[in-house]
């Protein structure tokens, strides 16, 4: 009997520290998830007319009646950032560059490509 009573405060012991254990990385990851989402809000506040931009640009491009866009329309759409800004915008929005025949620039979705292919050859 007397091998088991100092065994008795050493499991309990053991079973404290694990379940504070749990009980800590259970609070610290709810916290980082929070401080997380918190961080998230506050870049997309800060970024708030890039991200709108970008979804604007993606609203633009994926028009059912056409793949692509001038750049001239897009920058009057869009408005308020100079060409360059606005060419990064078009790339983070996923758009590909072309340029025309005639040296007028165009933006298509990157995943609209095959679209465009297809209805070339389709006037071909």
């Amino acid at each position: 009997m007397n091998e088991i009573v100092p065994f008795i405060p050493i499991f309990s012991a053991l079973v404290s520290g694990i379940a504070g254990a749990l009980i800590g990385g259970m609070v610290t990851g709810r916290l980082q998830k929070e401080r997380y989402q918190n961080d998230m809000n506050l870049l997309r506040a800060e970024h708030k007319t890039e991200f709108m931009a970008e979804t604007t640009a993606r609203y633009f491009l994926s028009h059912q009646g056409y793949t692509d866009r001038s750049f001239d329309t897009l920058r009057d759409a869009i408005g308020g950032f100079g060409d360059d800004e606005l060419r990064q915008i078009l790339v983070r929005a996923g758009a590909l560059r072309t340029f025309r025949k005639d040296g007028s620039e165009w933006w298509r979705l990157l995943s609209r490509n095959d679209e465009f292919i297809e209805k070339v050859r389709r006037i071909e």
